[in-house]
């Protein structure tokens, strides 16, 4: 008989997916796999959810591995009557949607990919522990690409990392750069 005494809530392992309200489903699906190269892998078909607010509901999923997909990552319910953002509008519930890549080289392909395209860099910021690029999706969403920084750079002082901010430039080849070398290494500080 399994123990299901517990003193307190059992810590998650990790999100598993994360399912978002898009006012077109087409353009959407557009930005999640032309744009970001996210595969679809299923659809929901048959039964219309909460209808008649809300429409087709498609499951995306990035690449685990080898090619290997999840049964998804990301879901987009398509939302006809979610309001568009207007540009000084107050932020949407989402903050934004982090997207890690495999590497650092998969990432700055990506980021040239992404300029190519004419994609909006709304930001450019080395983290504590990522480097990141934050882009919008046609609905307004803050939507973060990423590599993460190894380990042993950020897990002895996690709370420094979060709070290491250096703002980069959004436009040209300054956009496209990645420094490596000089990268900051967080660790808890021994009192003497």
């Amino acid at each position: 008989m399994a123990n299901t005494q517990t003193s307190g809530p059992v810590a998650p392992s990790g999100l598993n997916h994360l399912v978002v309200n898009v006012r077109n489903i087409e353009e959407s699906h557009r930005f999640w796999t032309e744009i970001l190269g996210f595969t679809q892998v299923g659809e929901l078909q048959g039964r219309p959810i909460d209808a008649p607010r809300r429409g087709t509901m498609r499951f995306y999923s990035g690449d685990h591995g080898g090619g290997r997909m999840n049964h998804h990552d990301i879901a987009l319910v398509e939302t006809p009557s979610l309001p568009r953002p207007a540009p000084d509008a107050a932020p949407t519930a989402i903050g934004h949607i982090a997207i890690t890549l495999p590497d650092r080289d998969a990432w700055l392909r990506q980021l040239a990919y992404l300029q190519s395209r004419d994609v909006p860099f709304e930001r450019r910021v080395e983290h504590g522990m990522t480097h990141s690029l934050y882009i919008r999706d046609p609905n307004g969403y803050s939507v973060e690409l990423l590599y993460e920084l190894p380990r042993e750079v950020w897990e002895g002082d996690i709370q420094a990392a979060l709070n290491h901010y250096v703002a980069l430039p959004t436009e040209g080849e300054a956009a496209l750069a990645d420094r490596t070398d000089d990268i900051p290494m967080f660790a808890r500080s021994v009192p003497a």
